[in-house]
């Protein structure tokens, strides 16, 4: 009877944590990944792997920065698991043609297109902050650096994306 309840109190702190933070954890693989496809499996597999580890988070107020770093190391391993098909663009014909054009360009498109040309050192941290509101401090515990270090990507990154921004205008 007691591992039955232990059971369900296990079950709905899970829910309860998941609930909450479902949302953060799709968006945040969605920016890693760049295929909502891909996001919701690496999400999956994250909900799986917490599942298996929830013991190992011992106060829910961690929860959001666990269960992200959970997300980027599934997201790491997917791509270590699967190959993605590449498709010879220069040999498609009319009718496959067609399915790479793309909508006009408009400023959201723009922006977009410039933050998933980062190099990773500076998007994710960028993501992080503007996308999932991390504090710096927050960011440096979880990519592992220090706290100038995310400073010094944030700014660089947004010098980046100001300049391609600017000379995209002009062009």
């Amino acid at each position: 009877m007691q591992s039955s309840n232990a059971g369900q109190a296990r079950r709905q702190r899970f829910d309860r944590i998941v609930a909450v933070f479902h949302p953060d954890m799709y968006r945040y693989a969605a920016w890693l990944c760049r295929d909502k496809v891909i996001a919701e499996e690496v999400v999956q597999e994250s909900m799986l792997r917490a599942w298996k580890s929830l013991d190992a988070l011992r106060e829910d107020a961690a929860a959001r920065s666990w269960l992200l770093t959970i997300v980027r190391r599934e997201n790491a391993r997917y791509f270590e698991r699967n190959r993605l098909e590449t498709v010879d663009i220069d040999n498609l014909t009319a009718a496959q043609s067609a399915l790479l054009a793309t909508q006009p360009d408009d400023d959201l498109g723009d922006m977009r297109a410039a933050i998933y040309a980062l190099d990773d050192d500076y998007r994710e941290p960028l993501v992080l902050q503007v996308l999932m509101g991390y504090s710096t401090n927050e960011i440096a515990e979880q990519m592992g650096i220090q706290q100038g270090a995310v400073l010094t990507r944030l700014h660089r990154a947004r010098a980046k994306l100001r300049e391609k921004m600017q000379t995209g205008k002009a062009e």
